[in-house]
Formats: structure tokens, C-alpha cells, sequence
């Protein structure tokens, strides 16, 4: 099977198919949450056009921050009264993270909420992000941002878990590691899901 995907064929397979659970096991430790007791938050996973074919967008986060220091993330963040919807919320976040303007991206989807451990419900947006796109990273934020091929990113061989026993309940934890990028967390879920929703017959 090729992961090597236009642009039409992506939007055609995530657009056709239903959105796809997030994996049972790396959501039980977080079953004792209310999800109406969840703050809001969105994430936009960005896809940008290139001669090789697609890439997707990871920001790596500041080192000082309290939460998540130097993970491997999606631009997004919590949202806002001013945001209006949570599509508006990835748009904002990534313009004031990475500098990329909401006119660049046409988002064409989105996945089923995430929560997550430290309480916020996350939606990730599908979207493609203009080729020619300018970055001008928020330091306060973000340390980097850097393009991933998109046929690494769905192939479900780059991607490896780890089960762990968390309250006499097996949490299993999902990684992906791409040149000196260990990517994992929350986002790692995301994509795990994106795989089997993208290649699902």
C-alpha cells in the first residue's frame, strides 16, 4: 500500500469516512474524568503541498513552559469566549504560535475530542496550509516548527506503543520517531487515530 497521498485522495479518504475512537486503551486512566468538567481546546494539523509530496506540521514547544516542556506538538491551544467556534481557536492559536495567517489554511475537517490529562477536551482540525507560507515563531511558545512527509506520518509501521499499568488499568502510550524527533503524548494519539480513519476500508 502506498502512503504517498495527493492532496485529492487525503481529502477524499478522511471526508468519506467516519471519524475513528480514539484507541480504548490510552483513554481508560482518564475515564474517572467528567467530560462536561473539560476545558475546551483545538489543534490544527497542517498539511502543506510540496514537489515530494505531502508534509504535516509539528511545532516543537518551548522548553520554559510548565506544561509539556519540549514535546513535540500540533499548533493549538485552549479556547477563547472571542473565538466563536474551536475552528476559529486552531486558526488563532497557530497564527499567534507559528505566524501563519488563518487565509493561508483552508481546513477541509475535523477529528472526535480528545480529553486529555490535564483536563481539556482537544478537537483536532484538518487543514491545508499554503506552500509558500511564512513562519514567524512566538519564542515565548514554541522553540521550532518542522515538516513531517505525510506518508511517514500514516504508516502505521513507524508507529510503536508501550502498555503500562496506571491504577491496576493497562494504559498504553503511542510513539512515532522521525529523524531527531521523538514524537508521543497526546499528539501521538491524534495521529494513531488519523492513521485508521485515513486507511480504513
Amino acid at each position: 500500500m502506498s502512503f504517498n497521498l495527493t492532496k485529492s485522495e487525503l481529502i477524499q479518504k478522511f471526508q468519506l469516512r467516519s471519524p475513528v475512537p480514539y484507541h480504548t486503551e490510552s483513554l481508560k486512566r482518564l475515564s474517572h474524568l467528567d467530560p462536561s468538567s473539560l476545558r475546551k481546546a483545538s489543534v490544527l494539523i497542517g498539511l502543506v503541498e510540496r514537489n515530494g509530496g505531502l508534509n504535516v506540521i509539528f511545532t516543537k514547544r518551548a522548553r520554559h513552559l510548565k506544561h509539556h516542556p519540549g514535546q513535540i506538538s500540533f499548533p493549538g491551544g485552549k479556547f477563547e469566549i472571542h473565538d466563536l467556534n474551536l475552528a476559529r481557536t486552531a486558526l488563532r492559536e497557530t497564527y499567534e504560535e507559528i505566524g501563519i495567517e488563518a487565509t493561508r489554511v483552508q481546513l477541509i475537517g475535523k477529528m472526535l475530542e480528545l480529553p486529555t490529562i490535564s483536563q481539556f477536551s482537544v478537537t483536532p482540525f484538518l487543514g491545508f496550509i499554503e506552500p509558500q507560507y511564512t513562519s514567524h515563531i512566538d519564542r515565548n511558545e514554541v522553540e521550532e516548527i518542522f515538516e513531517v512527509p505525510l506518508e511517514v506520518v500514516i504508516n502505521p509501521d513507524n508507529m510503536k506503543s508501550q502498555t503500562f499499568l496506571i491504577r491496576n488499568h493497562s494504559h498504553r502510550v503511542f510513539a512515532l520517531s522521525y529523524q531527531r524527533y521523538f514524537i508521543w503524548g497526546m499528539t501521538a494519539q491524534i495521529i494513531q487515530a488519523l492513521q485508521r480513519q485515513i486507511l480504513s476500508h
